[in-house]
């Protein structure tokens, strides 16, 4: 063999990614006699800062799985592509007077040699970007499907906007009234949008997470996220207009008797209408300032201000005031709420800010409400018809009462709104239709498709909502076929081209139709995604909702796309804090790969700690597991090896390691499969017996999931002409594996005769096979009739003849 000083990282590393891009080793094949495995990465935003080790962790368990799944016999799909549309790349193209397109591939061609660069398995024949003409043609196809079910419309909705960036903003991108990108400011204006209506794929957005392998916590965001609650519409007419009312959604229907007082959100329709002239500054002042506030910061917001105008109770007919206030939201119920104060907390806050009555109609809480709020249950007390009722009757008999008065009636509300779907900016999916000259909304027809996106040397959005295509008349202007018109000038979000690329990734070349139906049923659906916890929530739930439609209509075979899902844990920086440029604390992987090989980098990460912690990055683990490996070099480049095997302590080891690390491994417990194989190097390199280089090989086997370069090198140097990835996963003796033996004595008539080790708490039937198997025993037995036997787990078995 050779010498440690041979062993080489960069060396070794740059000859096997040669090979493995030379060989096409990880293709996946396209025959299907083998078992599947489909297992994906949320693929990268592709940014110019390149990745940090902490984006490493999770490709690298995705890709020890997909390795270890090739070697288990299975057809591995393992693809990696581009989530590159989106307004991160628009502004640094506009900031540096460079085009996204040329941003974006430059930036894929970095990301794509630091993926390669770590000996990630993927099937690169199979890359995706979703500002490919060729990929984003199938994104238009599917939002054309959404429009045809009647799941797209056109709606004036109230949105937040920030001028400076030009564009709408969800909610999640807004913090403390600015922009997450930039740090702009961001105001509430009513504009026309584009919406998917995912309100009508709440239920089952909602029941079927239930049969989903997925973090319990990740699974109770999304139910809180869609926000399933049970209730009453309650209709409240106007004091001074019988003709006009506003309805409110209640959990609490039990409690209409202690209204108070309502309260109508700053955008909600009947502000103007219901505003006394004493009232119209105060409130319109209001309204601006509330306008100009994220959703995060007016959920904390009790001040508000009366209109003027009284709403009256249904119930009793009681006059109670009508206040604005920015804490209640027309994105949830229908932006108007009644006030309990004595049994709501918040309602209880705005009471105490504004001098309003506060009534007890609940009895039985252990708090004086005058001071705090009882939000339980009790019997219902000052509630006329109500009275002496526990809290679940009086709901019911109030909900009788309503319907039987046609001002209100039982329902089931749900927090989860419409997805806004339109952007009013430049780098982003354009829309596959035009408007007519009547105005209405027209498709254009599939063999246009992809409905290019221009190419726009100023592409700046506008200040006022416009879309930087709307100045560009030759896009804009429609006229095919008879057909005249303006086509929609909005871009689709960034979770458009992110919502079914695990879907292309089957079938990524087919140039008829999205995927191959014969393809999707055959890998549908994945059997293990990792990613962020970041994306718990929205992309989860809007790929969820895409392929339930799809599902709907024909085209895919399963009702769910993710059956597994794991959340990696967050990598931070060596001061304790979330890797970032701004802290100064973001570890390159380049940098380290250089210093210490990528395998030392993959088994660190791995084996930090259990895949989904928070782990704290520390120089001298690294350091550590490049020790290893360079004790796993000198090992088998320097070890004489047994001409046969034995059934001696090394051999067991090995075999329980086997047993381990397969075990682990499967159940993605990285870093204590990571660990069994250290100890079992310490006791290899220390053992006094030695095995054949057939047995002792299978360490590499199981290493190289983990440390795929030196583990090929290692595996060639040993004599092997096949790439150690075609090779077999290695299988275990059970017996030898047994963890732990007992040395139990074997005796005929009491005498001792034989000391016989076997497994702990081995079972009678197994030591009296391998006692008999003994010729010492066998001999003594053999004209003898047994007339008992005595056995005492772990100790004796004694014949008694």
């Amino acid at each position: 063999m050779t010498s440690l000083e041979d062993y080489s990282p960069a060396q070794v590393e740059r000859k096997w990614q040669q090979h493995w891009q030379q060989q096409n080793a990880f293709r996946t094949a396209t025959t299907r006699d083998k078992p599947k495995f489909y297992v994906l990465d949320m693929f990268p935003y592709p940014s110019g800062d390149g990745l940090h080790v902490g984006h490493v962790e999770g490709y690298t368990a995705t890709d020890i799985v997909a390795r270890y799944k090739r070697m288990r016999g299975f057809n591995v799909l393992h693809p990696m592509g581009w989530d590159a549309f989106g307004l991160p790349a628009e502004q640094y193209a506009i900031k540096t007077g460079t085009h996204p397109a040329a941003t974006t591939a430059r930036n894929v061609k970095r990301f794509r040699a630091q993926l390669t660069a770590l000996g990630f398995s993927y099937d690169w024949e199979r890359e995706l970007n979703t500002t490919d003409p060729a990929y984003y043609r199938w994104t238009q196809w599917i939002f054309q499907q959404l429009f045809k079910k009647g799941l797209a419309y056109q709606s004036e909705e109230f949105v937040n906007f920030c001028p400076e960036l030009g564009t709408v903003l969800a909610n999640e991108e807004v913090i403390d009234g600015k922009s997450e990108v930039g740090g702009f400011a961001v105001i509430k204006k009513p504009m026309r949008q584009w919406v998917l209506k995912i309100t009508a794929y709440a239920e089952r957005l909602l029941t079927d997470l239930d049969a989903l392998d997925w973090p319990e916590s990740v699974k109770e965001m999304q139910r809180n996220w869609i926000g399933k609650s049970y209730g009453a519409e309650i209709e409240f007419k106007i004091a001074a207009n019988s003709e006009a009312s506003f309805t409110v959604f209640s959990t609490r229907p039990d409690t209409l008797f202690g209204a108070t007082f309502c309260v109508l959100a700053p955008e909600h329709p009947l502000v103007e209408r219901i505003c006394s002239d004493a009232q119209r500054a105060a409130v319109d002042a209001y309204v601006q300032k509330a306008m100009r506030t994220s959703t995060r910061e007016r959920a904390g917001d009790k001040q508000g201000v009366f209109s003027g105008g009284y709403a009256l109770n249904p119930v009793n007919g009681e006059r109670v005031p009508i206040y604005i206030a920015s804490y209640v939201l027309m994105s949830y119920g229908q932006g108007a709420i009644m006030a309990v104060p004595a049994h709501d907390a918040r309602d209880h806050q705005f009471a105490l800010t504004h001098d309003l009555p506060i009534r007890c109609v609940i009895g039985g809480g252990e708090v004086d409400t005058r001071q705090e709020a009882w939000t339980g249950a009790g019997v219902c007390i000052n509630s006329q018809f109500l009275d002496g009722l526990s809290s679940a009757a009086a709901r019911a008999a109030m909900c009788d009462w309503l319907e039987q008065h046609q001002c209100g009636r039982r329902t089931v509300n749900y927090k989860l709104r419409d997805w806004l779907f339109a952007r009013q900016r430049y780098w982003g999916e354009p829309f596959p239709l035009f408007h007519d000259q009547a105005g209405k909304a027209v498709l254009v027809e599939e063999n246009e498709l992809p409905v290019l996106l221009p190419d726009l040397r100023d592409f700046r959005p506008g200040k006022t909502g416009a879309s930087p295509l709307s100045r560009c008349e030759e896009f804009v202007v429609y006229d095919k076929d008879g057909k005249r018109g303006r086509r929609e000038s909005n871009t689709m979000p960034q979770w458009a081209g992110s919502c079914w690329y695990y879907l292309r990734f089957i079938d990524p070349h087919n140039t008829q139709q999205a995927w191959d139906k014969t393809a999707e049923q055959h890998w549908m659906p994945v059997d293990l995604y990792v990613g962020g916890v970041e994306h718990a929530v929205l992309h989860l739930l809007y790929a969820r909702f895409w392929h339930k439609v799809l599902f709907d209509l024909g085209h895919v075979s399963t009702a769910e796309p993710f059956q597994r899902l794991v959340n990696q844990g967050t990598i931070l920086g060596t001061n304790g804090e979330k890797m970032s440029k701004s802290r100064g604390n973001v570890i390159n992987p380049d940098d380290v790969i250089a210093q210490w090989g990528a395998d030392a980098l993959r088994l660190y990460e791995m084996f930090m700690g259990p895949l989904e912690a928070t782990k704290p990055w520390q120089t001298n683990g690294i350091v550590g597991c490049q020790r290893f490996l360079k004790k796993v070099w000198r090992f088998f480049t320097t070890t004489a090896f047994a001409a046969e095997d034995n059934t001696g302590e090394l051999r067991r080891a090995l075999h329980r390691l086997i047993r381990d690390v397969t075990e682990d491994t499967e159940k993605l417990r990285f870093n204590t499969a990571i660990a069994h194989m250290m100890e079992f190097m310490n006791v290899a390199t220390k053992a006094q017996d030695k095995l054949t280089r057939i047995e002792l090989e299978k360490f590499l086997l199981l290493l190289a999931p983990y440390a795929p370069h030196i583990c090929e090198e290692l595996w060639q140097r040993l004599g092997h002409e096949q790439s150690l990835s075609q090779a077999a996963w290695p299988a275990f003796d059970s017996t030898l594996a047994s963890e732990e033996q007992v040395t139990l004595s074997v005796q005929i008539n009491g005498r001792h005769r034989l000391a016989l080790q076997v497994d702990k708490d081995c079972a009678q039937a197994r030591v009296e096979a391998l006692a008999l198997a003994d010729p010492r025993v066998h001999s003594a037995l053999a004209a003898r009739q047994v007339n008992r036997k005595i056995f005492v787990k772990n100790k004796i078995l004694n014949f008694v003849v």
